[in-house]
């Protein structure tokens, strides 16, 4: 075993290598700037600055100075999202999000140089821009859309899912599009974009459909599974998750035309460059290490925690999202 002060000199030294990380990252027009700064108001510049040997240190700011300063990180996941973000049997929050939020967790370690905790907290369609916003939660590991409206109270990570909004319908209902709903009730999540555009959509065609809604994902398919609605509205990889793990698609199909599209994204707090800068450096290196494939290939080809499988090959519009991020050709 290590002693503490052997432990101590390597955190040191994975300290010092960050440093340097972050002094090489400085563009030199800045390091002029402090130089210039330092010498208007007669102050002695820092050694790096002058070409000394010790290294100038940039404090961090947001989401990673509060990491620093804590020790901890606070990832925000779903509980019944699948495959995103859910319970294991175990109670364990597990899911494609969240494995890739423990990407981003190794990326903040590197960049300070020392190990941090990770507290989970769960979150709701309703509460987690909220939670993000006040600091209770730093990166929420879900299945959130992307889009111009939510831009302007958070910021998010580059796509990591392209996916959109479909029907779940008994087997023997005799629904097969949005068009046969008229007269019917569909149960939407509250909190979501299905809340509102959903709504909208009926508007537009002129349907006379009325609408419910569930706390969560798994409310509404409890009610939709109760006979409440006569669909449920949702992402379809959702509704493809919930069959899974419910063991209900001898009953349930997912039917129609995408009613809409959507970006999924982690969440994190907006007008934080420096930790918007690091979660798109981590998800660089997922796609040019082909490590984002994996990933995929754990939740949407191989079995679930309830031994179902989706079987959802990666589609070419993901896949060239993920070129875009770096991911090699074939």
């Amino acid at each position: 075993m290590r002693s503490l002060q052997e432990q101590g000199g390597n955190c040191a030294g994975r300290v010092a290598a960050t440093q340097q990380r972050r002094v090489r990252r400085l563009p030199a027009a800045l390091l002029a700037v402090i130089v210039g700064a330092a010498a208007a108001f007669g102050v002695a510049a820092p050694a790096h600055a002058q070409g000394g040997g010790a290294p100038f240190q940039v404090p961090y700011t947001g989401t990673l100075k509060k990491i620093n300063d804590s020790g901890v990180l606070r990832l925000g996941y779903r509980e019944n999202s699948p495959p995103f973000a859910f319970l294991d049997p175990k109670g364990r929050p597990v899911g494609y999000a969240l494995d890739l939020c423990e990407i981003v967790v190794a990326e903040i370690v590197a960049e300070l140089g020392k190990d941090i905790r990770v507290e989970y907290r769960p979150v709701t369609p309703e509460n987690r821009f909220d939670l993000v916003n006040s600091g209770a939660v730093d990166l929420e590991c879900g299945s959130t859309t992307n889009n111009v409206e939510r831009r302007k109270i958070a910021a998010f990570s580059p796509t990591m899912f392209v996916t959109g909004t479909k029907l779940l319908v008994r087997r023997d209902s005799g629904i097969r599009s949005f068009g046969n709903l008229q007269g019917k009730t569909v149960v939407v999540t509250r909190g979501t974009v299905h809340e509102t555009a959903i709504p909208r959509l009926a508007e537009r065609r002129k349907l006379a459909i009325k609408f419910i809604t569930g706390a969560d994902h798994n409310e509404s398919f409890k009610l939709f599974a109760a006979g409440n609605a006569d669909a449920f509205a949702n992402d379809d990889v959702q509704l493809y998750g919930m069959l899974a793990e419910t063991k209900t698609g001898a009953r349930y199909r997912v039917v129609g035309d995408f009613l809409t599209y959507a970006d999924y994204a982690l969440m994190l707090r907006k007008d934080d460059p420096e930790f918007a800068e690091l979660v798109e450096r981590a998800f660089g290196k997922l796609a040019g290490s082909r490590e984002i494939v994996a990933i995929y290939a754990k939740w949407f080809l191989r079995p679930l925690p309830s031994g179902v499988r989706l079987n959802l090959p990666m589609s070419p519009h993901l896949e060239e999202v993920f070129r875009v991020q770096g991911l090699p050709s074939d």
